[in-house]
């Protein structure tokens, strides 16, 4: 197994938990931005959007780099990759628990064939008789 830095993860984590930041992350998976272009859609303030920038790249998810007066950002895979690793496991884990499920209701639906009796795999219990 894979061992994950769990302050990276953290801040992965919580990073992508702001519907901002998400859709900043959005438009930077077409391609690099200005952090002008980045705050239009957003209506919000520059500074506002530079706060989740920079959370952004604290993270790991981001990069930044300054042309003349203006800044531009584009997404950094690194951080992406380590989360996703991260998901893959419960992945994986979700997959054989729901293939387990599968198999079992399959199991089920064969005892409740055609000809057999609904309740054919409930075990029969004798009646008590009162003393």
């Amino acid at each position: 197994m894979v061992e994950y830095s769990p302050a990276t993860l953290d801040s992965i984590f919580q990073a992508l938990g702001d519907p901002s930041r998400r859709h900043i992350l959005h438009t930077l998976a077409a391609g690099e931005a200005s952090i002008s272009d980045l705050a239009r859609p957003l209506r919000m303030s520059l500074a506002a959007v530079s706060k989740h920038i920079q959370t952004l790249a604290r993270a790991g998810l981001i990069r930044r780099a300054k042309r003349g007066r203006t800044h531009y950002c584009q997404l950094e895979p690194a951080a992406f990759a380590e989360a996703h690793q991260w998901l893959a496991f419960y992945e994986r884990f979700w997959s054989s628990r729901l293939d387990a499920l599968e198999a079992q209701l399959r199991r089920e639906d064969q005892h409740s064939a055609p000809g057999a009796s609904p309740t054919s795999h409930i075990p029969h219990t004798p009646e008590r008789k009162e003393t």
